[in-house]
């Protein structure tokens, strides 16, 4: 999921993708702790999105305007 795509989603969109997120993040991380993880690359990229995600949710907090 790139920048551009998560502008585009409303509030509502954007608090149920952070949800869903945080929930993956949960079963990959339990996953990973009993060794049954089959790509390991997939936490990164969740982190990664919901990063993203919670950047968004703030600037629009803040009011924050980006003109790019």
């Amino acid at each position: 999921m790139n920048i551009k795509e998560v502008r585009e989603l409303s509030g509502e969109e954007l608090s149920e993708k952070i949800s869903l997120l945080r929930q993956r993040r949960f079963e990959l991380a339990r996953s990973k702790a009993v060794g049954q993880l089959e790509h390991p690359e997939e936490i990164a990229r969740i982190r990664k999105d919901l990063a993203r995600l919670e950047t968004i949710k703030r600037e629009r907090e803040l009011q924050i305007a980006h003109n790019k």
